[in-house]
């Protein structure tokens, strides 16, 4: 496997909501988002299902790790995102829904979507406009395209701009 099909985000939007979704049931569950704690670092292991080594994200000074819970359950995490400030936006780093919210089986549905319209967010707190940038596999270019409203820039560059991003925190974020 060459180098160029092995990194890049592959998160998957399944759906658009304004929380996030019992994928049978379809109730709603409002969400909130955190910074991720040191003390939560000892489930999120490869053992435990998750892809990614959040530990070794979680000491890299320049990135904050942010997770996505339901509001009344702030023990079970429902998804993390790693994110850095940049100069002028945010760069996602990574974006991984947890184990049981993935494939088939999925428990709730949106929460990729969610911590996506957090890095919209978080842009526009940061003066930026709502400007988010991340690396895509290639195969997902289309996808993101059409389900989050980013457009391709060259290479595996993916940008969602102001209104993209707004439609996304509109979205997910009651004012």
């Amino acid at each position: 496997m060459d180098k160029e099909n092995e990194s890049g985000l592959d998160f998957i939007i399944d759906k658009l909501t304004n929380s996030i979704e019992n994928a049978i049931t379809g109730d709603s569950f409002q969400t909130e988002i955190s910074v991720l704690q040191n003390s939560d670092l000892k489930h999120l292991t490869k053992k435990n299902g998750w892809l990614f080594n959040w530990k070794e994200e979680f000491k890299n000074p320049i990135r904050d790790i942010y997770k996505l819970t339901i509001v009344g359950n702030s023990t079970i995490i429902q998804g993390l995102i790693s994110l850095e400030v940049k100069s002028d936006h945010v760069y996602m780093h990574l974006v991984e829904s947890a184990p049981f919210n993935k494939g088939k089986t999925k428990v709730y549905v949106g929460v990729a979507g969610n911590l996506v319209a957090y890095a919209c967010k978080l842009s526009f707190q940061r003066g930026h406009d709502g400007n988010v940038s991340f690396l895509s596999k290639s195969q997902l270019v289309g996808h993101y395209e059409k389900t989050l409203g980013a457009f391709h820039f060259g290479g595996r560059i993916m940008i969602i701009e102001t209104k993209s991003a707004l439609k996304l925190i509109n979205r997910y974020f009651q004012k």
